[in-house]
């Protein structure tokens, strides 16, 4: 690719979310869970020069408390669910969503440093 050509966030954001490259569509953008691939497989397209640090966990714990703390008002107001249910509940419910949000999260942080040309994605 071409330094001047340009990267729109749209394609790449959606590419990402999938775990594909958001440069070519082609390759994977992680090795492992949360580790991005050294280089696209497909294009070269370097993913370790991605500075996504604590972003994309900022990002998922304030989408946890805006979804589970309303659902928690709305759960309690029409059921009379046992606490020590809720005490197992709640924070198992927060695991599993946290789980599930980290990587497109990272995905995301990383998809827009890379369509900016933040850090070294130049």
């Amino acid at each position: 690719m071409s330094d001047a050509s340009p990267r729109p966030f749209g394609p790449a954001l959606t590419l990402a979310l999938r775990g594909h490259c958001p440069a070519c569509g082609q390759g994977r953008m992680f090795a492992r869970f949360l580790k991005p691939s050294a280089a696209c497989g497909h294009c070269g397209q370097a993913w370790d020069v991605s500075r996504a640090d604590d972003f994309p966990a900022y990002i998922v714990i304030l989408l946890l408390g805006h979804i589970l703390v309303p659902l928690m008002i709305e759960v309690n107001a029409a059921l009379a669910i046992p606490l020590g249910v809720q005490a197992a509940l709640w924070p198992g419910l927060a695991i599993l969503l946290a789980v599930a949000m980290i990587q497109p999260a990272k995905a995301a942080v990383i998809a827009f440093q890379w369509s900016r040309r933040m850090d070294g994605f130049a």
